[in-house]
């Protein structure tokens, strides 16, 4: 809070008249980088296309406001315009045969990819390719003690023919998908 009066030239003490403490002024912020859920473009559809969108403009807005990784963890104030992100998710589900809870938790595990990936990225800069930086920094290793981590030495070879090609971010996004389709099959039949 002392900052953040500092840095609009007003005492601490000022801020209070507009918000009774940090959380709220965290989740006034929050609020005002990621903005409602845009509206939909175009009608995609079924669930799949919907959560792959979702997903995407999840990722995109973290990784415009990076700050959000650290201010949207826990249990902590949501307001609207963040309830329109999860709203989005769970009625994507709607139809499918999922519970309310299971919808809920699939959007809870897509969040954590995204967020997962996210940080991934933020951690390597904004031009790093994670996996090629990963790549790198354990290929000196294996050749120094590649014959004590053979299934490592053998998928490190693997990825180095993709020549650093970030894949995380598409294939844990269709694998993630590709478990609630299962799941969805069981429910329709």
């Amino acid at each position: 809070m002392r900052r953040v009066a500092a840095q609009l030239g007003v005492t601490k003490m000022a801020l209070y008249r507009y918000v009774p403490g940090k959380a709220e002024l965290v989740a006034l912020m929050v609020e005002a980088a990621i903005g409602p859920y845009p509206p939909v473009k175009v009608r995609h559809s079924g669930w799949r296309e919907q959560l792959e969108e979702w997903a995407g403009q999840l990722f995109d807005v973290f990784r415009q406001h990076p700050w959000a990784l650290d201010a949207t963890v826990g249990p902590r104030i949501m307001g609207p315009a963040e309830l329109s992100w999860l709203e989005r998710a769970v009625s994507a589900l709607d139809g499918t045969g999922l519970s309310g809870a299971e919808r809920m938790d699939a959007a809870a595990l897509l969040v954590g990819h995204v967020r997962g990936i996210t940080q991934q990225a933020r951690a390597t800069g904004p031009a790093g390719n994670p996996e090629a930086q990963l790549g790198a920094l354990l290929g000196d290793l294996m050749q120094a003690h590649g014959e004590r981590f053979p299934a490592l030495t053998a998928a490190l070879t693997s990825a180095a023919q993709s020549h650093g090609q970030d894949q995380a971010w598409e294939f844990g996004l269709q694998r993630i998908l590709d478990g609630l389709a299962a799941l969805i099959d069981r429910r329709v039949r």
